[in-house]
């Protein structure tokens, strides 16, 4: 169990998203709030300004909402392939929200060139394989900055996958590209 499984127990128990958003500032489950000191948590508080809150670098506002969007952003896609026959052009935004949520990818700001983000201190480079794509082959600059490439994919049920492959497994295309292949039997994450 992780430190962060009770607030999915929330959830369950029926509390509201400003609820659960409280007790993911503060880490702790409300029937946990009781065995906190006030004094203690007064005395951090002290110094605080009443600036408006930003996004720690990197991490989206709330993991739970960003879960939310990502969920919300699949039926959207989902509706549009049924209503048109066409896919919504979103893979590369929801193949790095998902490994937001499923890797932990700290993102760097928007048209940072070389990598996508952090994991565990690592560059890497996100790509995703839309549904439209048969094969699982991914190419990269290999002048990117990055330690580590991610690929996923998004199958036609909009199931997604992801691999983490350290660079130094991927091979070279004419010194310019690196390759790297997701297989079918590799693990899903």
């Amino acid at each position: 169990m992780s430190d962060w499984d009770f607030l999915y127990e929330m959830n369950e128990r029926g509390y509201s998203a400003e609820e659960i958003a409280d007790a993911a500032g503060s880490g702790a489950a409300p029937w946990e709030w009781e065995y906190i000191d006030r004094a203690w948590v007064d005395s951090q508080l002290e110094d605080e300004t009443d600036a408006p809150f930003k996004s720690r670098d990197g991490f989206p506002l709330s993991t739970l909402e960003q879960t939310e969007i990502f969920h919300d952003l699949i039926d959207c896609a989902i509706r549009h392939f049924e209503n048109t026959g066409r896919y919504l052009q979103i893979w590369g935004e929801l193949g790095e929200i998902y490994a937001e949520i499923k890797f932990g990818l700290r993102r760097h700001g928007t048209h940072t060139a070389g990598s996508d983000g952090t994991i565990d201190g690592k560059l890497v480079e996100v790509k995703t394989i839309s549904p439209e794509k048969a094969s699982d082959l991914v190419l990269v600059k290999s002048q990117g900055d990055f330690e580590q490439l991610l690929i996923v994919r998004i199958d036609r049920n909009f199931q997604f996958k992801g691999k983490l492959f350290d660079r130094e497994v991927l091979k070279g295309v004419g010194g310019k590209f690196l390759r790297g292949r997701l297989n079918d039997d590799m693990s899903t994450a």
